[in-house]
């Protein structure tokens, strides 16, 4: 049985991206005793990749020397995996972690969503947030050809990373309508900083062909990707490659909210001014409660530690703040949202769940997630419906919303533990 070991804080912070490392620092500055959570060995989440030896925009480097500073602990390389009135319990690879809190905030981020088409199984095909993360990692990309496609911001940003790592890109492939991009464009020059960044981006990826109202129809190869078939304004072209990098925007990980009973509406963490959910001494802040990029979530950090740490004042100095970023959102969803022809890509045989080999054919026949789960167990294996979960959402309307511990694959050991401890709170 593995180690169980107890620790009690006012404060704990689940997830070390940008939301959660604000969120912390804000909360030791209010006093706070804090407690920061993540299941990767260095903070940073997928944005800031790496920790702080790695390249970020400048402001980066600045969060994390505040974060090293602070009195925050930092338990990294603990999944969360159940949580309850007053804890939270994460995995490790020695022990399991039994945290108490008073307060609790909520920074868990945002996942890439995957839709079914033929050969989106085949090795080097991934999200672009997953190719960039592999880079960052360490995978070899010079002179490798690169498609990235989807929709959404980041596949501008993957472009220009796997550029300036030697691959060669051979196009963007952007779902939504020039018109639409434009406009989320020229809206977002409007927001403070964003015309620099714009500027910068536009010089990062000059030379790569951007083409919108285009997608991934097939992906082909014996045992790994050969070349891509592109539908580019309706017309179909092939194009031979080493890696497809697709991604259809994000999807926020409610999967603790859930569990923990916050109220959810549409896709995001309902919350009030202060960032409060509807549970009591339950914060949120980042891509749960909207997707609407950095400076956002930034925000929102900050101010759920500060109201999580008992200091209001503070907190309410950063509501205009916030509120010139929470524009984003609505832009964000209209511009990319999905169309209908991504819909029709998937074939009979097309896995939809690849965790449990779950067909399009068979799914289709059924009229809701729970339906299709009990039948065909979809969404039953190691992801637990993270990657199939959210691509039904769009080809079926079916509603993904259950939570129930473990929200991710543990040891059985880990699931003693859990079920020792909730004997224990019992008595």
């Amino acid at each position: 049985m593995s180690d169980t070991r107890q620790f009690a804080f006012g404060v704990v912070v689940i997830g070390g991206g940008p939301a959660g490392i604000a969120a912390a620092i804000a909360a030791a500055e209010s006093g706070a005793r804090v407690a920061l959570l993540d299941d990767n060995p260095r903070p940073g989440g997928q944005i800031w990749r790496g920790g702080p030896g790695a390249v970020h925009r400048a402001d980066a480097g600045s969060w994390f020397e505040r974060l090293e500073r602070s009195a925050v602990t930092k338990i990294y390389g603990a999944r969360v995996f159940s949580a309850g009135d007053g804890f939270v319990e994460a995995e490790s690879d020695e022990a399991v972690l039994r945290v108490n809190y008073r307060s609790l905030v909520l920074a868990t981020g945002a996942r890439e969503r995957f839709l079914p088409f033929p050969g989106w199984t085949l090795p080097n095909v991934m999200g672009a947030g997953g190719l960039q993360a592999l880079v960052k990692s360490g995978l070899p990309i010079e002179g490798k050809r690169v498609i990235v496609a989807g929709t959404g911001p980041l596949l501008l940003a993957v472009g220009a990373y796997m550029k300036e790592h030697g691959a060669k890109v051979l196009c963007i492939c952007e779902q939504t309508t020039w018109t639409k991009f434009m406009g989320f464009g020229l809206r977002m020059t409007l927001l403070p900083g964003k015309i620099r960044e714009a500027l910068q981006l536009k010089v990062q990826i000059r030379g790569i062909p951007y083409r919108t109202n285009c997608w991934p129809v097939s992906a082909t190869g014996s045992d790994r990707l050969e070349s891509v078939r592109i539908s580019d304004g309706g017309e179909i072209r092939e194009i031979e490659c080493d890696y497809l990098a697709c991604g259809f925007h994000l999807v926020p990980n409610l999967e603790l909210p859930r569990l923990i009973g916050c109220r959810v509406e549409g896709d995001f963490v309902q919350v009030d001014e202060m960032q409060r959910t509807s549970v009591a001494n339950v914060y949120c802040a980042g891509e749960p409660t909207g997707i609407g990029g950095l400076d956002l979530s930034l925000a929102e950090g900050r101010i759920a530690g500060h109201a999580a740490a008992g200091n209001e004042d503070a907190a309410r100095k950063l509501g205009p703040r916030r509120a010139s970023y929470r524009k984003v959102v609505p832009l964000m969803a209209e511009a990319f949202r999905l169309r209908s022809e991504l819909k029709r890509l998937a074939r009979a045989d097309t896995l939809v769940c690849r965790c449990e080999d779950v067909p399009f054919e068979r799914m289709k026949n059924f009229d809701s997630w729970r339906a299709a789960k009990l039948q065909t167990r979809c969404g039953m294996g190691p992801c637990q419906g993270r990657v199939c979960g959210p691509a039904t959402e769009f080809l079926f309307g079916w509603r993904v919303d259950s939570a129930r511990p473990p929200v991710f694959a543990v040891k059985c050991s880990s699931l003693a533990e859990m079920a020792v401890g909730a004997g224990e709170s019992r008595q």
